[in-house]
């Protein structure tokens, strides 16, 4: 049944192919079609939930976002995926519970490029969790780019901005929620390690699947306790 008219509690985004298909295998279900990618409904602990492959990179993580908010009215957009870790700053498997976003691949040359890294900079309330959490986390700010991190880039990112992972779509996906003024929750296991001497999954893609396969278990596993968070923490429906 197509609920398009129907306002859906949660709207879980998942980004990249190998993240969705794990998403497809632990719940096996019909799939519909978006201008996004495939969506489908189900029920999560009690309570109604819609899946969406958002796609990944920024624009179409912006893009599935608002897509989302807007046909279903979500309470909460929830994100569940992965990361590249700092080496020597977080450990291969954590899961961050991400505080702020930071879309870092903006290059202003004309005007103020703090202002312009500032403009895409989100915060992201948290006040409505209460511990203890569904699943070990670590509170981090991630970090977003359109491109893999660039090892070169590791030193700077964290010592500027406490930053300790990188992805591709948080940015944009915090973004665009706070600007509907939706409850926004990003979840993002670390895969693989980049150091200043390369990165553990460059040129082995089959790394990163099998990683990215153990990552989204623990995350689904874990998503009917941080549902379970949301709806005790319900807030009133946007007019």
């Amino acid at each position: 049944m197509d609920n398009a008219l129907e306002e859906i509690p949660t709207a879980v985004l998942v980004s990249a192919v190998g993240e969705w298909r794990r998403v497809l295998s632990f719940y096996q279900p019909a799939c519909q079609p978006s201008p996004y990618g495939d969506y489908f409904f189900t029920q999560v602990g009690q309570q109604p939930v819609v899946f969406l492959h958002g796609g990944w990179g920024k624009i179409a993580a912006a893009a599935s976002t608002q897509y989302a908010i807007q046909r279903w009215r979500p309470q909460q957009v929830i994100n569940l995926g992965t990361c590249g870790g700092f080496s020597g700053q977080v450990e291969r498997g954590e899961i961050l519970l991400v505080t702020r976003t930071l879309v870092y691949d903006i290059d202003e040359k004309m005007g103020d490029p703090q202002q312009a890294l500032a403009h895409y900079t989100t915060s992201i309330d948290l006040s409505w969790l209460e511990q203890p959490y569904p699943q070990p986390v670590r509170l981090a700010c991630l970090v977003s780019a359109d491109r893999d991190l660039d090892p070169a880039d590791i030193g700077w990112l964290h010592e500027r901005f406490g930053a300790i992972a990188a992805d591709w779509e948080s940015g944009a996906i915090a973004w665009v929620a706070r600007r509907n003024q939706a409850r926004c929750l990003i979840l993002r296991g670390v895969t693989d390690l980049v150091s200043q001497q390369g990165g553990e999954a460059y040129g082995s893609l089959e790394f990163f699947n099998q990683a990215a396969q153990r990552i989204m278990t623990s995350l689904l596993e874990a998503l009917p306790g941080w549902i379970e968070l949301a709806r005790s923490k319900s807030q009133p429906k946007r007019p």
